[in-house]
């Protein structure tokens, strides 16, 4: 049995371990991978400073490298009202971490025969078959027919022309807001019939806008399958890659699991509101609404990393994970806040372009995303590597996803 990594007592360690390599995921030392210990407790005492230092209540973070877990580790309390540990299988709302796995029940769709990428998506709902684009002039919003239809690929790249009502304040978002777009009780249906109603912000293809868009893949999953989005992704994606801890809502027997986020943050005070994940909800929202253990993601993270296969179970081939972790963005140019310089995107993650120009360390073909509230987690395959931060800390998400990553890699030795 390996030594326990850095930052954790060896009996628990070993348990943990014990139960890991059950499940596909073998330990193996830090150094036995090309990482260094020292530099990996650095990681651990930057995650503990902060904890006691009142910035987040707790985290839970894994490396995998080599297709061996070198670290895993649980740090501070799962709900700082409760005040008990966290541990590592602790369950968190990973927000927009549901995107890939939503994108990769497309690609397995698409596997099948059942759609195209370039079909339109009016041609499987109906709704948005003849979507209307904002213009706005003077501050006022007038209405002019698409240019083209959205496609499944628009959709999967966020080229589709739909927005998030957060994303602004325009016209375009206001609408969103008075729809109540994001409302739990509606069905996944009922979304897609008001977004067919709203108004697009761009031309369909020609700007690359964070959306709503994996929603609507996920009412699509629903149309093409016949089964609820939730259904579907339990059959043939969570229990074949051991995901047992994953989906849209937490049984109640794991209640006590939930990670929590500080009422306030801490940061500027103002309030955190994480959805109420206790009770199953009406809207499965494929952009948005999963919960899932560090390990559950870590699984689905490997998956891809091994071209679509973990252990016995293949869920995609390696040409369409190849196809998913390629760029599909070209010239298409959009929001620099959320996709950074050097970056463009695939089908459902940031996919890293050049070398340089981020200001964050990784390697041509490093593919990505996050969550709202602070779940974070890349894959780099010529590194062999990907990992994966789990907290609940809405407004420090930016802070905590670019050290992880700065501090991972600095870790690595060889």
């Amino acid at each position: 049995m390996p030594p326990p990594v850095p930052g954790q007592g060896g009996d628990s360690h070993n348990k943990e371990i014990s139960i890991v390599s059950t499940h596909s995921l073998p330990a193996a030392t830090p150094e036995a991978v090309g990482l260094c210990p020292t530099r990996l407790a650095r990681l651990s005492d930057m995650l503990r400073a902060r904890i006691a230092a009142g910035h987040i209540p707790g985290a839970v973070a894994a490396i995998v490298r080599n297709d061996k877990l070198a670290y895993f580790e649980s740090f501070g309390a799962r709900d700082p009202v409760a005040g008990d540990r966290m541990d590592k299988d602790a369950i968190f709302r990973i927000y927009s971490m549901t995107k890939p796995i939503v994108s990769v029940a497309v690609m397995m769709l698409w596997e099948e025969g059942r759609l195209l990428l370039n079909d339109p998506i009016g041609k499987y709902l109906p709704d948005l078959a003849a979507p209307r684009v904002a213009v706005v002039r003077d501050g006022q919003m007038e209405l002019v027919p698409a240019a083209r239809d959205i496609t499944v690929q628009d959709l999967l790249r966020h080229t589709s022309g739909l927005t998030y009502e957060f994303r602004g304040t325009g016209p375009v978002q206001k609408a969103y807001m008075d729809a109540k777009i994001y409302r739990r009780g509606q069905t996944n249906a009922e979304q897609v019939a008001i977004l067919g109603k709203l108004p697009l912000a761009h031309q369909p293809g020609t700007c690359w806008e964070y959306s709503r868009s994996t929603d609507v893949l996920g009412r699509l999953v629903e149309v093409i399958s016949g089964q609820s989005l939730g259904t579907f992704l339990d059959a043939r994606i969570l229990r074949p890659l051991g995901m047992t801890e994953s989906g849209f809502h937490v049984t109640p027997e794991k209640h006590g699991r939930i990670a929590e986020a500080f009422a306030k943050d801490p940061e500027n005070a103002t309030d955190v509101v994480l959805l109420d994940v206790r009770q199953p909800p009406s809207f499965e929202s494929g952009g948005g609404g999963m919960v899932a253990t560090t390990m559950d993601y870590a699984r689905f993270l490997q998956m891809l990393l091994n071209g679509g296969r973990l252990g016995n179970e293949r869920l995609l081939s390696r040409k369409t994970v190849e196809l998913m972790t390629a760029d599909h963005l070209g010239p298409i140019a959009g929001a620099t806040d959320l996709l950074v310089p050097g970056y463009g995107f695939g089908l459902g993650f940031a996919v890293r372009l050049q070398a340089g120009i981020a200001t964050m360390p990784g390697s041509v073909g490093q593919y990505y995303w996050g969550g709202a509230a602070g779940t974070t987690f890349w894959v780099d395959p010529a590194e062999r590597l990907f990992a994966v931060l789990m907290i609940q800390a809405p407004v420090q998400r930016e802070f905590y996803r670019v050290m992880f990553r700065d501090m991972v890699y600095a870790a690595i030795t060889d």
